[in-house]
């Protein structure tokens, strides 16, 4: 058996996967310069690509799987997978019968605490007070002030919308706040622990009535993209604030930015901006075209809430237990369906 690294791993991360495989089999990782040691080029994987039987890693150069005949596996160190949907990976991978599995999960803590964060952040107004301080030191006056008194957590409702393992994880630290948690999810049947009450898709709208604060982890499918709008916003209470811990494409951006400065939508949180991906983009864009990251109720980071302390030691242990899995011929404990994209 032959497993590629896609990445330029270290001795010891090589050694890693070497030690937890079967004796015998060959790893092979790209040498040489690199900008970013977690993506190498067509050029570098080339040689070892033709007989590997499987992959692990972050980055897919573009026409790598077209002349891997022999790939049997792709351990994809990421949660999400609609970058291989984008370049049309899983239509190949069922031709050939390649078998995906991902890391769903590995990053789940970090996340639900960067949610959290965004959460405090949007409420306690901690941005704008900040800068109040830093700036010129002045006190806010008058007390209690609309325009200047923070939100509260406790006792308030927090809707989660996609509760896989990043929105339980929420669920579970919004308990800690003495919060009442519900859920949307494509099996509502399916209990959660730490939420209240589960709903289906088809009851979204009536969940969104009832929420202080919504967080959106739901992954990014066809059925998902720019699936929160004009319609959804309405639903929210004006007094609410949205959170985006998933993708940036799940949300609309000018019915957000027309809520966000009309005031129909007290704020906005997220990790994740639009990629505009409707054929080729004109003009080509990775942020907000009407600059809602610029919108002063908006808190903001850029893909920033798996960079965290534990994160990669754990990406690598998952990947490892999947190449195991397909090693020992046991199942996948993470497979990935081709069909529903996660």
């Amino acid at each position: 058996m032959k497993v590629l690294c896609l990445w330029h791993a270290t001795k010891d991360e090589i050694s890693k996967i070497r030690e937890a495989l079967p004796r015998g089999t060959e790893i092979v990782a790209p040498e040489g310069d690199y900008f970013s040691r977690f993506e190498s080029t067509y050029q570098q994987l080339e040689p070892h690509a033709r007989d590997a039987d499987a992959f692990i890693g972050w980055a897919l150069p573009r026409g790598l799987l077209e002349i891997a005949d022999k790939l049997k596996l792709l351990s994809w160190l990421h949660s999400g997978c609609d970058d291989l949907a984008n370049i049309g990976a899983f239509s190949l991978f069922k031709q050939r019968g390649v078998k995906v599995a991902n890391i769903r999960g590995g990053n789940a803590i970090a996340v639900a605490e960067q949610a959290m964060m965004f959460v405090l952040a949007l409420a306690k107004k901690t941005i704008f007070k900040h800068q109040v301080v830093a700036q010129d030191g002045r006190r806010l006056f008058p007390l209690f002030a609309d325009e200047y008194r923070s939100a509260m957590l406790n006792g308030r409702t927090i809707g989660v919308i996609g509760v896989g393992s990043i929105g339980s994880e929420i669920a579970k630290r919004a308990k800690g706040f003495n919060m009442r948690v519900l859920g949307v999810r494509r099996n509502k049947d399916r209990p959660v622990e730490h939420v209240d009450s589960m709903h289906g898709v088809d009851e979204l709208h009536s969940v969104l009535a009832k929420c202080d604060y919504v967080v959106l982890a739901t992954p990014n499918t066809k059925e998902a993209f720019q699936f929160f709008g004009k319609a959804e916003i309405a639903a929210m209470k004006p007094s609410a604030f949205l959170i985006n811990i998933a993708r940036g494409n799940l949300v609309q951006e000018k019915p957000l930015y027309e809520a966000l400065t009309s005031g129909r939508l007290r704020g906005y949180a997220s990790d994740a901006w639009q990629r505009y991906e409707f054929g080729r983009a004109f003009p080509i864009s990775f942020l907000p075209r009407l600059e809602v990251h610029k919108l002063p109720n908006v808190v903001c980071s850029n893909d920033q809430a798996a960079n965290a302390d534990d994160v990669l030691e754990g990406y690598l242990q998952w990947g490892i237990e999947n190449l195991v899995d397909f090693a020992t011929e046991k199942p996948l404990r993470r497979e990935v369906n081709l069909d529903l994209g996660y």
